[in-house]
């Protein structure tokens, strides 16, 4: 089967939702979402979104504090372009529906993050994710030019290799004219033809095996494009969130924003010390990158699996009406925030690095956009800001849309030589255990050799390791049934061998990658 759009969306978060509505009114627009249209990890964001909106806070401000967490190597114009752009794109949601919490007179209600030097975070309590997903489900779900396919898989982006032709990186012609995509409930692959089609599908979490991002997030799109031979690139740069909820049995791991410590709480170690400040001066609230590695260290120390978090000093009425969700969280599993230390451990959160795109959210492939966290815009540099993810997804979700309604149509000539998925003589792999185990041992190998803190040695190892498995996938992908467990296999295997190869490339220890080889293991400062 063979169905034609003009805009094809792969991942339903803010950056591919956003998108969608925006194309929509110069087309029809398809968007593909893995499971159902509500989980995301945009759904799981609870801080909020970081805006300059009012005094004292400046764009030179934001601007300054994104590239000292950036630790210099953003690009100073994509920078200027997201912070300076923001506030229309805030206004925006809020145009459509979306909530943000405001104070008694009035105006928004911003909280302050690690790495801020002013409180710009605009939230819903401790759901703002929640709360912008619902307001863009709500708008897509009510527009006639979009049409969603839940329970669909974007196996491949469909380039000239699909028309025999041979593709390599260093070539500037490469174009995207749709997908192949598997659905799930028939157990069917169709191919989407799409004059334009947009890359939302999220960050790699599940690489590791702790996370807070929802099990579906493997990486998907930037796998997809890292085979078409487009340009990937910082995927060394993975942000732990320094806070998730000790709770080992249970997956994805919970996430405790960093809005709480902005409120006050402070980590703390077995010896009940405020252990931070002997790593940075600005204590709980450094950047995510020094929070995770003084963590790590104190980890190290006390051969303990966590810190704590002591919110006990914190009004009760503060905690229960800004973080309701992470209060009842936490007493579900015995831990009343107002009473007791909260265990927490760092957990892989969101990757600074991805599919490289220009201001436009353009890729080195024509006619293909990436946006979100599957993006490498430039924003980040080696570390993301507190609350600047949603905020970068908006902004190049609409400058993508601008140059997008650019569109040309696709050639007819092509849609007509384009093949037909071809499964022939492959067979149902009965052997499931082959792909759990596998997805098993490549994310012990990443969470053991490429974690928050790496040498050479571990590195690699993890290389060594992850052939062996990359081939042995391979080799069965070739012989069996598409699945999704198989594709998202190949999928993780891919985005590992990319961290780990960026990680051995980057001879210095900066932000987010940390190599004991490159420099003296981070310890407490005299």
């Amino acid at each position: 089967m063979k169905v034609e759009f003009d805009f094809l969306v792969i991942g339903t978060g803010i950056a591919g939702l956003f998108y969608a509505r925006e194309v929509s009114k110069y087309g029809k627009v398809a968007i593909i979402s893995k499971n159902n249209i509500e989980q995301t990890t945009t759904a799981k964001a609870q801080g909020g979104i970081a805006s300059v909106l009012y005094n004292p806070d400046s764009y030179e401000k934001h601007i300054n504090d994104t590239i000292v967490a950036g630790c210099g190597l953003n690009d100073p114009k994509i920078v200027e372009i997201v912070v300076q752009e923001g506030p229309d794109r805030i206004y925006d949601l809020v145009n459509i529906g979306t909530n943000f919490d405001k104070n008694q007179y009035g105006k928004f209600d911003l909280n302050k993050e690690g790495g801020h030097s002013e409180n710009r975070v605009l939230h819903y309590k401790d759901k703002t994710g929640e709360e912008i997903q619902r307001a863009l489900i709500d708008e897509v779900r009510a527009n006639e030019n979009i049409s969603v396919y839940e329970n669909h898989f974007a196996i491949e982006i469909i380039t000239q290799h699909h028309l025999g032709e041979k593709v390599t990186r260093a070539r500037k012609d490469i174009e995207c004219y749709g997908a192949y995509v598997f659905d799930i409930e028939k157990n069917q692959i169709f191919t989407v033809f799409a004059s334009q089609t947009m890359i939302a599908t999220g960050g790699c979490g599940n690489v590791y095996l702790h996370t807070t991002n929802p099990p579906n997030i493997s990486g998907d799109g930037i796998a997809m494009v890292y085979r078409a031979k487009g340009i990937v690139e910082n995927m060394e740069f993975v942000q732990f969130h320094p806070t998730s909820l000790y709770n080992p049995e249970v997956k994805p791991s919970f996430l405790i924003t960093e809005a709480l410590r902005g409120a006050g709480a402070i980590l703390k170690n077995h010896k009940n010390e405020d252990f931070c400040l002997k790593y940075d001066e600005r204590g709980s609230l450094a950047p995510r990158d020094v929070v995770a590695r003084a963590i790590d260290s104190e980890m190290k120390i006390s051969g303990e699996n966590y810190v704590f978090l002591d919110a006990r000093h914190i009004e009760k009425d503060i905690l229960m009406g800004h973080f309701p969700t992470i209060y009842a969280k936490c007493l579900e599993i015995g831990y009343d925030l107002k009473k007791d230390l909260i265990p927490v451990t760092p957990a892989a959160h969101y990757l600074c690095g991805g599919i490289k795109t220009n201001e436009f959210g353009e890729t080195s492939i024509k006619n293909l956009f990436a946006a979100g966290e599957a993006a490498s815009t430039g924003l980040h540099g080696a570390n993301r800001l507190a609350s600047n993810s949603l905020l970068e997804a908006v902004v190049f979700a609409h400058r993508a849309a601008t140059k997008a309604c650019e569109k040309t149509e696709l050639d007819e000539q092509i849609k007509n030589i384009i093949p037909d998925w071809n499964d022939e003589g492959t067979i149902k792999n009965e052997e499931l255990i082959l792909i759990s185990h596998s997805l098993r041992e490549v994310q012990q190998i990443m969470s053991n050799y490429v974690g928050i803190v790496r040498s050479d040695l571990r590195l690699q190892r993890a290389l060594d390791r992850l052939h062996i498995i990359y081939k042995e996938t391979e080799d069965l992908f070739k012989v069996s049934k598409v699945t999704v467990s198989i594709c998202e296999l190949r999928n993780i295997i891919n985005v590992g061998y990319l961290v780990i190869r960026m990680a051995m490339e980057r001879r210095e220890s900066v932000g987010l990658h940390f190599n004991t080889d490159l420099l003296e293991s981070m310890q407490p400062k005299v």
